[in-house]
């Protein structure tokens, strides 16, 4: 199987094809809402995704991937709180109707 890169064509990450594939992502968002019980279920898929991999790893591979996951989260956080700022920022210049 071919690899899909992790990078699009303008060096910015871009794993959407990946989550794409999860069935259980676009299922748990499809209404709007995440619950309690599809967060607990994404935190089992993480776990053992994690566990999956981490036995495979030689110490220079796993230190590398940490740091990834640490990159991956932070980016995370930081691009949600980016976006929730722009719309609050829209929301705020909206013309009132």
């Amino acid at each position: 199987m071919a690899r899909t890169s992790w990078i699009n064509d303008e060096s910015t990450p871009d794993l959407d094809a990946h989550v794409g594939q999860l069935e259980h992502f676009a299922n748990s968002l499809a209404d709007g809402v995440v619950d309690a019980s599809e967060l607990s279920t994404q935190e089992k898929n993480l776990v053992a995704a994690m566990k999956e991999v981490e036995g495979t790893l030689s110490d220079d591979q796993h230190a590398k991937v940490t740091k990834l996951l640490a990159e991956l989260t932070a980016y995370s956080v930081m691009r949600t709180l980016h976006e929730m700022a722009q719309a609050r920022v829209q929301s705020a210049v909206a013309p009132k109707k």
